[in-house]
């Protein structure tokens, strides 16, 4: 007797629940925007299990992808200006 899909479905849902509270309680902001991409991934492939493919489609595109590359961005400013000492 086979375990089924559901054995999968729980495992995504699991990770889910842990790279969403591994994004909040992280220092490093780094870090923790690269959990975000890898949670709007997680939740596209869960779509995808859910028998929604457009929606799929937007969350990997918008929320892993476009939001993703602009959070990374932000971080790389902050990064610099922490870096560069301030004129006076």
């Amino acid at each position: 007797m086979s375990p089924g899909p559901w054995l999968f479905d729980l495992l995504i849902a699991g990770t889910l629940a842990w790279i969403a509270w591994r994004t909040l309680v992280t220092a490093e902001l780094f870090k923790s925007v690269v959990l975000f991409i890898v949670f709007g991934l997680l939740m596209a492939l869960a779509w995808v299990r859910l028998a929604a493919p457009d929606i799929a489609l937007a969350e990997a595109a918008i929320g892993a992808g476009l939001t993703g590359a602009l959070l990374l961005d932000a971080v790389g400013h902050l990064q610099a200006a922490r870096r560069k000492p301030e004129k006076q």
